[in-house]
């Protein structure tokens, strides 16, 4: 039996080598058997700022944009509307009117201290009933909140000239709108039907 010459054990410690760079993840040289990125699975990074909004887009949808539908009123009973708005829902209509966040640190910087929340009904009724598409028959029940924020109004300029300006007695209004739905009629909700 003979000895396998230098020219072989070159090509097989290169074609090990290969095997092994290519299996590692670590060369994207070389085709690999599964999905690959290539020169795009290099992160890139994000501001913080695009991720904050598109988790308060999300949080707001989940929250605030769906309207509730709820059984029939009864006959008789005093309708009462849902809860009033959270202070997590007026501050995001407050940022959203007026926004706070964002600002550029040291150079200008504006915050809200000592917030305080009053929160009126201003308005509770209901409408007659009407056919609703993808709903059927519902009246829809209004309530509207009149909501007074009292707040420290603090803004910070670093630039050309560092100074401070507080206003004690901040104030601004927000008005929220509760609509929810309410069924009319013998309402099936299909909990004891068989299949």
């Amino acid at each position: 039996m003979s000895r396998p010459n230098q020219f072989t054990m070159m090509a097989l410690s290169a074609v090990f080598a290969l095997s092994v760079l290519s299996t590692s993840g670590c060369y994207w040289g070389l085709p690999t058997l599964g999905p690959s990125l290539a020169p795009f699975s290099v992160p890139i990074p994000v501001s913080p700022l695009l991720s904050k909004r598109k988790e308060d887009e999300f949080w707001q949808k989940e929250r605030y944009d769906r309207v509730p539908i709820l059984g029939p009123v009864t006959s008789g009973a005093e309708v009462v509307a849902l809860d009033p708005p959270s202070d997590d829902e007026v501050m995001r209509a407050l940022e959203k009117a007026q926004p706070v966040q964002g600002g550029i640190p040291i150079l200008y910087e504006h915050n809200r201290n000592d917030v305080r929340i009053v929160k009126e009904k201003i308005a509770d009724y209901i409408d007659p009933p009407r056919v609703y598409p993808m709903i059927g028959p519902a009246q829809q029940h209004h309530a509207h909140y009149k909501c007074t924020v009292y707040y420290q109004d603090v803004r910070r300029v670093g630039w050309p000239v560092p100074h401070t300006l507080t206003d004690e007695d901040a104030r601004e209004v927000i008005y929220v709108d509760h609509n929810h739905l309410h069924m009319v009629g013998n309402v099936d909700t299909g909990e004891g039907s068989q299949f």
